[in-house]
């Protein structure tokens, strides 16, 4: 049976963010994840984890501005050293938290860099980030998300992630595989999991359309949870959606797979 964590930063949004812990542990859930915590202090982080008896299983590198319209920053030639200090701070936060994992936005190609120059930098990245984390005892997983919601994100497929990923030449640099994404640039869920499950650090959900829970949409999620138990899938699945209405009251998908 597949486990999975609550994505903090898309459920529960009826609470204040550090209410959510309560409230995912009060729906049964033993895992969390969220997007940032860099807002909020480690130590109170931290905290809250533990007093829920929860584990956290990911968060992104800082990311950039995201108000202003960054949805990453790993592909931006002029913004490496805010990258790599964005690692720095990304380790200091998992050791507090005790995250095994952190997740590369790439981000949306500049208008004015080639493509070349936006791939030569987002591997370098890569490098310096999986080497980085590597040392700490932290994964790094890396996510392809679909240039319909993001328009203009440099890496949109697994092929191509897949690509950077092999390139980067880096042993603790993996997938992150989120059906949602997966669903709206290329479909084929389950042979991309079957073909490649030893290349994903981590997965999450959303059906398709609407980034809704499962059941809401196209997507066959009981057939996909099967085939991940049968291709002995360990780690856990991130519930990255947004509820049609309150969070708990949208958890009746999850019933059969408690």
């Amino acid at each position: 049976m597949p486990r999975f964590s609550a994505n903090l930063s898309l459920l529960y949004t009826e609470h204040d963010f550090m209410s959510r812990f309560a409230a995912a542990r009060a729906d049964g859930f033993k895992a969390v994840e969220f997007q940032f915590p860099y807002t909020f202090d480690k130590l109170d982080l931290a905290e809250k984890i533990r007093s829920e008896a929860l584990e956290l299983v990911l968060f992104n590198l800082p990311a950039g501005d995201w108000s202003a319209g960054d949805r990453g920053i790993a592909c931006h030639p002029r913004r490496i050293g805010e990258f790599q200090d964005g690692v720095g701070l990304a380790i200091d936060y998992a050791r507090a938290l005790g995250c095994p994992r952190v997740n590369c936005l790439a981000g949306i190609k500049p208008t004015d860099e080639s493509e070349a120059r936006a791939r030569e930098t987002l591997i370098e990245n890569l490098r310096f980030a999986a080497f980085a984390l590597q040392r700490a005892g932290i994964e790094l997983v890396m996510e392809p998300v679909n240039n319909r919601d993001n328009p203009g994100f440099f890496v949109t497929t697994t092929r191509f992630a897949l690509a950077l990923i092999e390139e980067s030449g880096s042993d603790n640099l993996r997938l992150q595989y989120d059906l949602y994404h997966a669903q709206v640039m290329e479909g084929d869920l389950a042979v991309t999991l079957a073909e490649n499950l030893p290349r994903i650090g981590h997965i999450q959900l959303a059906d398709n359309p609407g980034r809704h829970e499962p059941g809401t949409g196209e997507i066959n999620f009981p057939f996909l949870f099967r085939q991940l138990d049968s291709l002995g899938y360990k780690g856990w699945v991130g519930c990255e959606y947004l509820p049609l209405g309150h969070t708990t009251d949208g958890l009746s998908w999850l019933e059969a797979w408690r």
